[in-house]
């Protein structure tokens, strides 16, 4: 299995300080067990552990806490798009190395059909606090599975329209979610035109399945093409379910995927709660809180996503992921999964 980079690769290790010894311990607080009145019902969707929040002066949270100053959360900001530049090919584009990107996710319930059907907004958050739009995403009526369609236009989110970019697809149960850019099914390739193309797949998302009902925090099993020596992602463009990313991770098919998983959380006493130290980027406790990271390296976090009001969430990023591929993996985590809870 492709690592993102290197486990001891130096890029990782240049982006901040090394430190020798473990995090020291704080003095408390900085736990917050429950949510607002007003999240209550967001989150009893789900039987999932909420993840509360750890201090950010050291508690330990899970694998490799103490070694946290190798990999600083907070790299530079990654520089944003430039006037004129191309949207589509900016938010496919993998994040900088040594860079954090920044975004903020406002999800919108108000109106008949958005209770229901939400609208999410991706905007990316610059160094000066500004935020700039970046994707819109919405779960599509009348579908057999959960089916999120990703637009570049936050008022124009149809499949047909001119900046679709994107989709993620659950299957059935809601466990499995694949992500694809914007080309065509190969199952209607007999009826594409000759300027179209056979999509590829992004990436794709697994929920650990929990038929005993036992209560804990989601687990999560990440899957994405890996990165050339040029920066490029590897195309993955399957003609069939079995060379599909999900079929080659169950037959143990991954030459050239990279292969990401949660952070798994800590249980305080303190709190009585499952906590993840997310550095002050993350307020409020909820089952939607996590942190993904690759098996080899559980310090450098790849993509960081959590609560901080009732619809509004902090998204960031770093390589390998690009804007569209961190953007439909929360995507996932908004949908209720049943078979996981």
């Amino acid at each position: 299995m492709q690592s993102p980079e290197p486990p001891r690769a130096p890029e990782w290790h240049s982006c901040g300080p090394k430190s020798k010894g473990s995090a020291r311990a704080g003095r408390g607080g900085g736990f917050h067990a429950t949510t607002q009145d007003e999240e209550k019902q967001d989150e009893v969707e789900t039987g999932a552990a909420t993840i509360a929040l750890e201090s950010s002066e050291g508690r330990r949270a899970g694998a490799g806490a103490g070694d946290i100053g190798k990999v600083p959360h907070f790299l530079p900001h990654a520089p944003g798009p430039q006037p004129g530049e191309d949207m589509e090919a900016y938010v496919l584009r993998p994040a900088p190395r040594c860079r954090t990107v920044q975004c903020v996710i406002s999800r919108d319930k108000r109106g008949v059909d958005k209770g229901i059907f939400p609208f999410y907004y991706l905007y990316l958050e610059g160094p000066d606090g500004r935020k700039h739009f970046l994707l819109a995403g919405r779960k599509r009526k009348r579908s057999k599975t959960s089916n999120y369609l990703i637009s570049l236009d936050s008022t124009d989110l149809s499949r047909d329209g001119d900046n679709f970019v994107g989709k993620v697809r659950s299957n059935v149960l809601g466990t499995k979610f694949t992500i694809f850019d914007n080309g065509v099914n190969p199952e209607k390739k007999t009826f594409m035109p000759q300027s179209a193309r056979i999509r590829e797949e992004l990436g794709a998302v697994c929920y650990e399945t929990n038929v005993l009902g036992f209560q804990g925090p989601r687990k999560m099993i990440i899957i994405i093409p890996g990165i050339d020596s040029q920066n490029q992602r590897l195309k993955v463009q399957p003609q069939n379910e079995q060379e599909s990313l999900l079929s080659r991770l169950q037959r143990g098919a991954s030459e050239g995927l990279v292969l990401l998983q949660n952070k798994a959380p800590s249980w305080s006493y303190e709190s009585r709660a499952y906590v993840l130290n997310f550095h002050g980027r993350v307020t409020r406790a909820s089952v939607k809180n996590f942190q993904i990271v690759h098996p080899d390296n559980p310090d450098y976090l790849v993509l960081q996503f959590g609560r901080v009001a009732p619809d509004t969430f902090t998204m960031d990023f770093r390589f390998p992921l690009c804007p569209l591929q961190a953007f439909a993996i929360c995507l996932s985590s908004f949908d209720g999964k049943l078979a996981c809870e």
